[in-house]
């Protein structure tokens, strides 16, 4: 992704819900970047650039995205289930909510990254998986576009008020552990 004048840092390390929702945007990104391949894709062979995008984006999808889910399931909402308040207490629907959808989305990027790599294998998209690609797709597009804001509009600004500056460190040194970076 391309660094844009006037953009926002991105977070790091010392501020975990900030790397989150940093990972949202490539989300976003890359699952912009496969929707425009796939209707390009269902008329044509890809040119050279577009493949290099389709396998930066399954690519993306196949190995971050996997940490980013760990990083809410296994470092975020851990920490909050264990916290006693009402703010709390009235998030939890949501955020089993939550890991119902990353089950529903990891299914989901799984067919599509089975198809994105016999698309790559064979040079062109026959037109039943282009449109098996699309319905995927749109299905995904759909899942986030509900999943980003529940996420960052209503968990993360309860997880910044209710998480300790202790806990939100040793949340950000699991997710660096998860990437191989030593903090």
């Amino acid at each position: 992704m391309l660094t844009q004048i006037g953009q926002k840092r991105e977070s790091n390390f010392s501020e975990p819900i900030g790397m989150l929702e940093d990972c949202h945007k490539r989300i976003q990104y890359f699952l912009r970047t496969l929707v425009r391949l796939a209707e390009a894709g269902q008329q044509r062979d890809l040119k050279e650039d577009e493949r290099a995008a389709l396998q930066t984006a399954l690519r993306y999808f196949r190995e971050a995205a996997p940490k980013h889910t760990a990083d809410e399931e296994e470092s975020l909402f851990p920490r909050l289930r264990r916290i006693d308040s009402p703010q709390v207490q009235e998030i939890f629907a949501k955020v089993d909510r939550l890991q119902s959808d990353h089950r529903h989305a990891d299914e989901q990027h799984s067919a599509v990254d089975a198809i994105g790599s016999r698309w790559l294998a064979a040079g062109h998209l026959d037109p039943q998986e282009g449109a098996r690609l699309a319905a995927l797709l749109g299905d995904l597009s759909e899942l986030y576009r509900e999943h980003i804001p529940l996420e960052e509009k209503e968990i993360f600004p309860v997880a910044k008020n209710v998480l300790s500056a202790p806990a939100q460190e040793s949340m950000g040194q699991e997710m660096a552990q998860r990437r191989g970076v030593v903090t």
